[in-house]
Protein backbone atom coordinates (compact mmCIF):
# COMPACT_ATOMS: atom_id res chain seq x y z
CA UNK A 1 0.00 0.00 0.00
CA UNK A 2 1.69 3.21 -0.99
CA UNK A 3 0.20 6.69 -0.79
CA UNK A 4 2.12 9.46 -2.47
CA UNK A 5 5.65 9.94 -1.52
CA UNK A 6 8.02 7.83 1.42
CA UNK A 7 7.00 8.07 5.49
CA UNK A 8 9.19 9.61 7.78
CA UNK A 9 9.64 7.78 10.68
CA UNK A 10 11.92 9.40 13.65
CA UNK A 11 13.61 7.28 15.87
CA UNK A 12 13.82 4.06 13.44
CA UNK A 13 16.30 2.31 15.42
CA UNK A 14 14.09 2.80 18.48
CA UNK A 15 11.95 -0.39 19.66
CA UNK A 16 8.30 1.24 18.69
CA UNK A 17 10.19 3.31 15.52
CA UNK A 18 11.82 0.10 13.99
CA UNK A 19 8.62 -1.82 14.75
CA UNK A 20 6.29 0.42 12.82
CA UNK A 21 9.16 0.90 9.99
CA UNK A 22 9.01 -2.65 9.71
CA UNK A 23 4.96 -3.22 9.13
CA UNK A 24 5.05 0.00 6.65
CA UNK A 25 7.42 -1.60 4.52
CA UNK A 26 5.84 -4.71 4.86
CA UNK A 27 2.53 -3.34 3.09
CA UNK A 28 4.14 -1.52 0.51
CA UNK A 29 5.10 1.45 1.88
CA UNK A 30 8.85 3.55 1.17
CA UNK A 31 10.05 4.54 4.72
CA UNK A 32 12.99 7.13 5.81
CA UNK A 33 14.54 5.94 8.74
CA UNK A 34 15.94 8.55 11.09
CA UNK A 35 18.10 8.07 13.42
CA UNK A 36 20.89 9.35 16.23
CA UNK A 37 21.95 6.13 17.44
CA UNK A 38 22.61 8.12 21.24
CA UNK A 39 24.21 5.60 23.74
CA UNK A 40 21.30 6.10 26.33
CA UNK A 41 21.01 2.10 26.05
CA UNK A 42 23.46 -0.03 24.68
CA UNK A 43 23.77 0.81 20.37
CA UNK A 44 24.06 -2.90 19.37
CA UNK A 45 20.38 -3.67 19.87
CA UNK A 46 19.90 -0.23 18.20
CA UNK A 47 22.03 -1.57 15.03
CA UNK A 48 20.51 -5.06 14.85
CA UNK A 49 16.69 -3.52 15.32
CA UNK A 50 18.38 -1.40 12.13
CA UNK A 51 19.61 -4.87 10.30
CA UNK A 52 16.53 -5.89 10.03
CA UNK A 53 14.98 -3.04 7.54
CA UNK A 54 18.06 -2.38 6.00
CA UNK A 55 17.89 -5.24 3.28
CA UNK A 56 14.25 -3.79 2.00
CA UNK A 57 15.04 -1.71 -0.94
CA UNK A 58 12.23 0.64 0.30
CA UNK A 59 14.03 1.30 3.51
CA UNK A 60 16.73 4.07 3.41
CA UNK A 61 18.87 5.03 6.68
CA UNK A 62 19.53 8.10 7.43
CA UNK A 63 21.65 8.81 11.14
CA UNK A 64 21.23 12.43 11.93
CA UNK A 65 20.28 14.46 15.13
CA UNK A 66 16.31 15.15 15.32
CA UNK A 67 17.29 18.53 16.74
CA UNK A 68 18.98 19.93 13.23
CA UNK A 69 16.41 22.07 11.76
CA UNK A 70 18.39 22.03 8.34
CA UNK A 71 18.19 18.12 8.16
CA UNK A 72 15.28 17.94 8.82
CA UNK A 73 13.98 20.53 6.30
CA UNK A 74 15.71 18.55 3.50
CA UNK A 75 14.40 15.21 4.27
CA UNK A 76 10.83 16.08 4.37
CA UNK A 77 10.78 18.75 1.17
CA UNK A 78 13.48 17.07 -0.68
CA UNK A 79 11.71 13.65 -0.75
CA UNK A 80 8.30 14.30 -1.06
CA UNK A 81 7.67 13.15 2.28
CA UNK A 82 3.73 13.38 2.62
CA UNK A 83 3.04 11.39 5.90
CA UNK A 84 5.71 11.88 9.26
CA UNK A 85 6.18 9.47 12.22
CA UNK A 86 7.50 11.31 14.60
CA UNK A 87 8.74 8.74 17.38
CA UNK A 88 12.05 10.15 18.07
CA UNK A 89 12.86 11.35 21.85
CA UNK A 90 15.08 11.10 24.79
CA UNK A 91 12.91 8.11 26.72
CA UNK A 92 12.71 7.70 30.76
CA UNK A 93 11.44 9.20 33.47
CA UNK A 94 14.47 8.43 35.86
CA UNK A 95 17.10 9.84 33.73
CA UNK A 96 15.68 13.03 32.94
CA UNK A 97 16.48 13.34 36.43
CA UNK A 98 20.45 13.14 35.92
CA UNK A 99 20.61 14.38 32.46
CA UNK A 100 18.08 17.32 32.17
CA UNK A 101 19.25 18.99 29.10
CA UNK A 102 19.20 15.77 26.93
CA UNK A 103 15.63 16.56 27.10
CA UNK A 104 15.65 19.68 25.95
CA UNK A 105 17.43 19.44 23.00
CA UNK A 106 15.47 15.65 21.67
CA UNK A 107 11.78 16.66 23.02
CA UNK A 108 12.11 19.88 22.89
CA UNK A 109 14.38 21.05 20.03
CA UNK A 110 13.95 17.94 17.80
CA UNK A 111 10.12 18.18 18.35
CA UNK A 112 10.23 21.95 17.33
CA UNK A 113 12.25 20.55 14.25
CA UNK A 114 9.85 18.65 12.96
CA UNK A 115 7.04 20.97 13.43
CA UNK A 116 8.87 23.73 10.93
CA UNK A 117 9.99 21.27 8.75
CA UNK A 118 6.49 20.03 8.38
CA UNK A 119 5.17 23.85 8.16
CA UNK A 120 8.08 24.56 5.64
CA UNK A 121 7.16 21.58 3.25
CA UNK A 122 3.17 22.67 2.76
CA UNK A 123 2.12 19.53 1.70
CA UNK A 124 2.23 17.60 4.93
CA UNK A 125 -0.72 15.32 4.80
CA UNK A 126 -0.59 14.00 8.18
CA UNK A 127 2.08 14.42 11.50
CA UNK A 128 1.58 11.39 13.59
CA UNK A 129 3.67 11.79 16.79
CA UNK A 130 4.75 9.90 20.16
CA UNK A 131 3.46 11.52 23.70
CA UNK A 132 3.39 9.62 26.37
CA UNK A 133 1.03 8.26 29.47
CA UNK A 134 2.90 10.18 31.86
CA UNK A 135 1.14 13.23 30.83
CA UNK A 136 -1.02 12.51 33.35
CA UNK A 137 0.81 12.87 36.49
CA UNK A 138 -0.01 10.73 39.78
CA UNK A 139 -3.10 9.06 40.05
CA UNK A 140 -4.10 6.38 42.53
CA UNK A 141 -4.67 2.75 42.35
CA UNK A 142 -8.10 2.44 40.84
CA UNK A 143 -10.40 4.01 38.95
CA UNK A 144 -11.10 4.50 35.54
CA UNK A 145 -9.25 4.75 32.20
CA UNK A 146 -7.63 8.07 31.66
CA UNK A 147 -9.50 9.92 29.57
CA UNK A 148 -7.66 12.56 27.14
CA UNK A 149 -9.95 15.30 27.59
CA UNK A 150 -9.15 15.40 31.43
CA UNK A 151 -6.78 18.04 31.97
CA UNK A 152 -2.98 17.26 32.19
CA UNK A 153 -1.47 20.61 34.74
CA UNK A 154 1.15 18.52 37.14
CA UNK A 155 3.65 16.29 35.41
CA UNK A 156 5.96 14.86 38.20
CA UNK A 157 8.67 14.21 36.21
CA UNK A 158 10.88 16.21 33.45
CA UNK A 159 10.33 13.74 30.99
CA UNK A 160 6.40 14.33 31.51
CA UNK A 161 6.73 17.89 31.04
CA UNK A 162 8.43 17.77 28.02
CA UNK A 163 5.58 15.30 26.44
CA UNK A 164 3.63 17.84 27.56
CA UNK A 165 4.86 20.52 25.86
CA UNK A 166 5.37 18.84 22.44
CA UNK A 167 1.27 18.19 22.52
CA UNK A 168 0.80 22.16 23.06
CA UNK A 169 3.81 23.07 20.75
CA UNK A 170 1.88 20.87 18.27
CA UNK A 171 -1.54 22.60 18.99
CA UNK A 172 -0.03 25.69 18.26
CA UNK A 173 1.27 24.90 15.07
CA UNK A 174 -1.91 22.90 14.03
CA UNK A 175 -4.07 26.29 14.42
CA UNK A 176 -1.75 28.01 12.70
CA UNK A 177 -0.64 26.78 10.28
CA UNK A 178 -3.57 24.18 9.25
CA UNK A 179 -1.25 21.14 10.31
CA UNK A 180 -2.97 17.89 10.89
CA UNK A 181 -2.06 16.20 13.56
CA UNK A 182 -2.60 13.00 16.38
CA UNK A 183 -0.93 12.40 19.07
CA UNK A 184 -0.32 9.20 20.72
CA UNK A 185 -0.21 8.87 24.34
CA UNK A 186 1.54 5.68 24.57
CA UNK A 187 1.34 3.29 27.30
CA UNK A 188 3.86 0.81 28.64
CA UNK A 189 4.96 -0.41 25.45
CA UNK A 190 6.67 -4.18 26.21
CA UNK A 191 8.01 -6.78 24.06
CA UNK A 192 10.80 -8.42 22.17
CA UNK A 193 13.58 -5.99 20.72
CA UNK A 194 12.13 -3.73 23.48
CA UNK A 195 14.02 -1.20 25.60
CA UNK A 196 16.79 -2.99 28.13
CA UNK A 197 15.70 0.33 30.69
CA UNK A 198 12.42 -0.93 31.11
CA UNK A 199 11.51 -3.05 34.15
CA UNK A 200 10.52 -6.47 32.67
CA UNK A 201 13.35 -6.51 30.30
CA UNK A 202 15.86 -5.42 33.61
CA UNK A 203 14.01 -7.87 35.43
CA UNK A 204 14.68 -10.48 32.98
CA UNK A 205 18.44 -9.74 32.55
CA UNK A 206 18.92 -10.11 36.59
CA UNK A 207 16.95 -13.65 37.60
CA UNK A 208 18.48 -14.99 34.58
CA UNK A 209 21.94 -14.24 36.82
CA UNK A 210 21.03 -15.03 39.89
CA UNK A 211 20.96 -11.48 40.79
CA UNK A 212 18.04 -9.56 42.96
CA UNK A 213 15.89 -7.02 41.24
CA UNK A 214 14.65 -3.90 43.25
CA UNK A 215 10.71 -3.55 42.69
CA UNK A 216 9.58 0.01 43.53
CA UNK A 217 6.94 1.20 45.16
CA UNK A 218 6.99 -1.78 47.48
CA UNK A 219 5.54 -3.30 44.83
CA UNK A 220 1.80 -1.12 45.16
CA UNK A 221 1.98 -0.01 41.70
CA UNK A 222 0.37 -0.94 38.34
CA UNK A 223 0.79 -0.30 34.63
CA UNK A 224 -0.64 -0.41 31.47
CA UNK A 225 0.92 -2.81 29.69
CA UNK A 226 0.72 -3.31 26.10
CA UNK A 227 2.23 -5.66 23.59
CA UNK A 228 4.11 -4.06 20.65
CA UNK A 229 2.36 -5.44 17.84
CA UNK A 230 -0.90 -3.41 19.65
CA UNK A 231 0.87 -0.27 19.53
CA UNK A 232 2.04 -0.77 15.64
CA UNK A 233 -1.60 -1.80 14.84
CA UNK A 234 -2.63 1.72 16.53
CA UNK A 235 -0.22 3.87 15.34
CA UNK A 236 -0.44 2.62 11.63
CA UNK A 237 -4.13 2.67 11.83
CA UNK A 238 -4.46 6.42 12.83
CA UNK A 239 -1.68 7.15 10.44
CA UNK A 240 -4.06 6.17 8.01
CA UNK A 241 -7.30 8.75 9.55
CA UNK A 242 -5.60 11.83 9.20
CA UNK A 243 -8.10 14.50 10.77
CA UNK A 244 -9.07 17.76 8.94
CA UNK A 245 -6.84 20.59 7.87
CA UNK A 246 -6.45 22.81 11.16
CA UNK A 247 -6.69 19.81 13.59
CA UNK A 248 -4.79 18.64 16.44
CA UNK A 249 -5.99 15.41 18.26
CA UNK A 250 -4.63 13.32 21.33
CA UNK A 251 -5.18 9.85 21.68
CA UNK A 252 -4.71 7.02 24.36
CA UNK A 253 -2.72 3.78 22.91
CA UNK A 254 -3.00 1.49 25.25
CA UNK A 255 -4.37 -2.43 27.03
CA UNK A 256 -6.89 -0.48 29.01
CA UNK A 257 -5.84 -3.29 31.45
CA UNK A 258 -3.73 -2.16 34.10
CA UNK A 259 -1.32 -4.75 35.85
CA UNK A 260 -0.19 -4.80 39.29
CA UNK A 261 3.61 -4.71 39.45
CA UNK A 262 4.60 -7.89 40.91
CA UNK A 263 1.69 -9.50 39.07
CA UNK A 264 4.02 -8.48 35.78
CA UNK A 265 7.04 -10.17 38.21
CA UNK A 266 4.80 -12.92 38.66
CA UNK A 267 4.15 -13.59 35.10
CA UNK A 268 7.82 -13.48 33.97
CA UNK A 269 9.26 -15.40 36.56
CA UNK A 270 6.81 -18.35 35.30
CA UNK A 271 7.66 -18.08 31.74
CA UNK A 272 11.60 -17.87 32.60
CA UNK A 273 11.02 -20.91 35.02
CA UNK A 274 13.05 -18.92 37.62
CA UNK A 275 12.05 -17.27 40.87
CA UNK A 276 13.46 -13.62 41.58
CA UNK A 277 14.98 -12.70 44.49
CA UNK A 278 13.11 -9.36 45.21
CA UNK A 279 14.52 -6.40 47.44
CA UNK A 280 11.50 -3.55 48.12
CA UNK A 281 12.47 -0.08 47.50
CA UNK A 282 10.13 3.35 48.05
CA UNK A 283 8.82 5.23 45.00
CA UNK A 284 11.59 6.94 42.98
CA UNK A 285 11.19 10.62 42.07
CA UNK A 286 9.67 10.88 39.13
CA UNK A 287 7.39 7.67 38.93
CA UNK A 288 3.74 7.83 39.06
CA UNK A 289 1.54 4.52 41.37
CA UNK A 290 -0.59 3.62 38.07
CA UNK A 291 -1.49 3.99 34.56
CA UNK A 292 -4.42 3.17 33.04
CA UNK A 293 -5.42 3.99 29.29
CA UNK A 294 -9.30 4.93 28.23
CA UNK A 295 -8.93 3.52 24.70
CA UNK A 296 -12.66 5.04 23.34
CA UNK A 297 -11.32 7.55 21.11
CA UNK A 298 -8.56 5.46 18.89
CA UNK A 299 -11.11 2.44 19.11
CA UNK A 300 -14.27 4.78 17.64
CA UNK A 301 -11.53 6.30 14.93
CA UNK A 302 -9.41 2.66 14.13
CA UNK A 303 -10.75 0.08 15.57
CA UNK A 304 -8.25 -0.38 17.38
CA UNK A 305 -8.38 -3.52 19.56
CA UNK A 306 -5.30 -4.73 21.82
CA UNK A 307 -5.43 -8.75 20.94
CA UNK A 308 -2.38 -9.70 23.17
CA UNK A 309 -2.69 -10.29 27.12
CA UNK A 310 0.73 -9.72 29.38
CA UNK A 311 1.23 -13.67 29.86
CA UNK A 312 0.84 -14.21 26.33
CA UNK A 313 3.32 -11.24 25.38
CA UNK A 314 5.33 -12.16 28.18
CA UNK A 315 6.03 -15.56 27.02
CA UNK A 316 7.20 -13.84 23.86
CA UNK A 317 9.25 -11.55 24.84
CA UNK A 318 11.10 -14.27 26.99
CA UNK A 319 10.98 -17.01 24.07
CA UNK A 320 13.12 -13.96 21.78
CA UNK A 321 15.46 -12.97 25.04
CA UNK A 322 16.58 -16.24 25.18
CA UNK A 323 16.92 -16.95 21.42
CA UNK A 324 19.59 -14.22 21.41
CA UNK A 325 21.34 -15.49 24.68
CA UNK A 326 21.34 -19.21 22.44
CA UNK A 327 22.30 -16.67 19.33
CA UNK A 328 25.47 -15.47 21.46
CA UNK A 329 23.49 -12.55 22.69
CA UNK A 330 23.68 -8.90 21.49
CA UNK A 331 24.43 -5.74 23.16
CA UNK A 332 22.48 -6.02 26.91
CA UNK A 333 21.65 -9.79 25.92
CA UNK A 334 25.73 -10.60 25.88
CA UNK A 335 25.96 -10.86 29.83
CA UNK A 336 23.53 -13.44 30.06
CA UNK A 337 25.07 -15.95 27.55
Amino acid sequence: MTVGGPVLVTGAAGFIGHAVSERLLARGERVIGLDNFTDYYDVALKEARVARLVDNFDFRLVRGDIASPELLAELVAGNGVRRIVHLAAQAGVRYSIENPFAYEHSNLKGHLAVLEAARQAGNVEHLVYASSSSVYGERPLGGSGFREDEPCTAPVSLYAATKRSCELMSKSYATLYGLRMSGLRFFTVYGPWGRPDMAYFGFAQKILLGQPIEVYGEGRMARDFTYIDDIVDGVVGVLDKPPADGEHRLLNIGDCNPVGLMDMIATLERALGRQAVKLMRPMQPGDVTATYADISAIRDLTGYSPKVALEQGIERFVDWYLSEIEQGGRGPMAAVA
